[in-house]
């Protein structure tokens, strides 16, 4: 499932996920945005994998601000994040 979210004045944010068991698996995030360090992204997939795919955005949200504490997110937002993989879960890709 493929879902995208442009962050207001900031950047493009995509998520490719499968559903697997009513939970977000294989999740990968790309887009045109900077972070540092880069394992960052990895970081922020693995706060997602196994979540269920009923999970609030709020909840995804927080757990992408977890995982990328020590990281510097350039033009993209956890809450950003998190509308993108709502909108992978839900089909809603613009």
């Amino acid at each position: 499932m493929h879902g995208e979210y442009k962050v207001p004045g900031g950047k493009l944010i995509v998520v490719d996920l499968d559903i697997v068991d009513g939970s977000m698996q294989r999740v990968t995030l790309s887009g045109d945005f900077f972070l540092e360090p880069v394992e960052a992204l990895d970081w922020m997939a693995a706060a997602i994998e196994g979540l269920p795919v009923t999970t609030p955005a709020e909840t995804i949200a927080e757990r992408v601000r977890t995982a990328a504490a020590a990281a510097e997110l350039l033009g993209i937002t956890p809450e950003g994040v998190a509308e993108a993989v709502r909108r992978a879960t839900q089909g809603d890709v613009p």
